[in-house]
């Protein structure tokens, strides 16, 4: 087995850098664009924890120089993982780092699911929780051990062979759903219209059917092709390891999953246009996967994903390499039948009822919620209304000179002050020093008196 000389290409999550054009000068010198590598998503939903903990162990000059010489089994089978307790102190409080937070984020995700589907139980036990993700260990949730490492392998070595299978029925979906809404649309037309659209539709696609040869991929026409049209190179001077060398661009002696489709760009262009109506990218990107899937199960012995020079020039050995089938694209190969499109409508339709009773439901509560919405406004115009008379009625009030009203239209009287006298007015009698009207003003004059 070949020795595997980086982590990310043993799991096939290397960045990807695409292949480039090589020109050649007068003295038959190779130079090699600089391209700025791009990272490739895996698809995990843990692609970044994924990356960061590679990158940090590749930081390491022990861990490093074990990668190098280890091979895919080592490393997918654990036995590497015991290798971490021989890393530097800066590298291991890293990876707790980053094992935290890939834990805190985990633990959000887990909230916000529970919060969507109006869970009540809220304080759940998030250790439980967390045994779901199986790429890191949960008992452990604040230190990054061996299992950890063996976890996070085992687990993207998993997922990652299901990938494909994956993307490839994405692909029949959105297939299915393209022929759906055609035939809808067909069926939303008159008879005139309805045949003209078809005849439309039937001359894109015989359109989009006349097209080069497209050379299997992997073959000697279409590495030929590469080497004459994208590298520059003469096609009689064709070499195998030359090739291989050219096109390993990361000079890590494979070929990695986007290297190897890179490959297939020229073929491609046979076929699809971005600019032309009956051409889909879609489409073309599903053809690349198969392209590459092709390459991949004739050449790769070793099934690591990846294409060693060994295995390259034995592949060239074969009899398929000099006379091969030639390739069948998409359109001689439905990517459904008619049952299975038959199944995916019933499924569409009882997806567009079950929306459909739930935007009934909400539009039931947005009209009950305008009824409340009015009923406030009015009981807040009719307290408007009410203070503005009460105002009103204080003002008319005042200047009627009567009491002001209390706030339910009483009538509040207030003490009044003393009125000064006018001088000419006669004080009352106790004020003027006369007695009142019901005693004698004086004692009799000519009473007798008695000795």
């Amino acid at each position: 087995m070949n020795p595997t000389p980086v982590w990310l290409l043993v799991l096939s999550i290397c960045a990807g850098v695409w292949s480039v054009p090589i020109d050649r000068n007068g003295d038959n010198q190779e130079t090699k664009e600089e391209v700025p590598e791009e990272n490739v998503d895996t698809g995990l939903y843990y692609d970044r924890y994924l990356r960061e903990v590679i990158e940090v162990l590749e930081t390491d000059p022990h861990f490093r120089e074990k990668l190098q010489t280890a091979n895919t089994e080592d490393i997918k089978n654990g036995r590497l993982s015991k290798e971490l307790d021989l890393v530097g102190h800066h590298v291991r409080t890293r990876l707790d780092e980053l094992k935290r937070q890939e834990v805190s984020r985990l633990r959000m995700l887990l909230k916000a699911k529970l919060d969507s589907t109006n869970t009540q139980s809220l304080q759940m036990d998030h250790s439980s929780l967390l045994k779901q993700f199986e790429h890191l260990d949960p008992h452990n949730q604040n230190t990054f051990e061996a299992k950890d490492l063996e976890l996070l392998i085992t687990t993207a070595t998993k997922d990652l062979e299901n990938y494909d299978a994956e993307r490839h029925e994405e692909f029949k979906r959105y297939e299915m759903l393209k022929e759906h809404e055609r035939r809808e649309y067909l069926k939303g037309l008159d008879q005139e219209k309805r045949e003209k659209e078809e005849k439309r539709m039937q001359e894109l696609k015989e359109k989009h059917h006349q097209h080069p040869k497209v050379n299997a991929p992997g073959s000697v026409a279409q590495l030929r092709e590469v080497w004459e049209e994208t590298d520059g190179l003469d096609p009689k001077e064709f070499n195998p390891k030359t090739f291989f060398k050219l096109h390993d661009t990361n000079e890590d002696a494979v070929l990695d999953e986007q290297e190897l489709e890179a490959l297939f760009t020229k073929e491609l262009e046979k076929v699809y246009d971005a600019k032309n109506e009956e051409d889909d990218m879609t489409e073309m990107e599903e053809e690349r996967l198969r392209m590459r899937e092709h390459v991949m199960k004739n050449v790769d012995a070793n099934q690591d994903r990846l294409v060693s020079l060994e295995e390259f020039l034995k592949s060239t050995e074969k009899k398929e390499f000099s006379n091969p089938r030639e390739w069948e694209t998409l359109e001689t190969k439905p990517a459904y039948t008619e049952e299975e499109l038959q199944l995916f409508e019933v499924e569409l339709k009882d997806k567009e009822e079950e929306l459909k009773r739930k935007a009934e439901n909400l539009q039931q509560q947005q009209d009950l919620l305008k009824e409340r919405g009015k009923a406030l406004e009015a009981q807040r115009r009719e307290y408007q209304q009410a203070v503005l008379e009460m105002s009103q009625r204080k003002e008319q009030q005042a200047a009627d000179g009567q009491p002001p009203a209390g706030p339910n239209g009483e009538l509040q009287f207030q003490p009044e002050a003393p009125k000064v006298e006018d001088k000419d007015v006669k004080a009352p009698a106790e004020l003027q020093g006369e007695a009142p009207n019901h005693l004698p003003a004086e004692p009799p004059q000519n009473l007798p008196i008695h000795t």
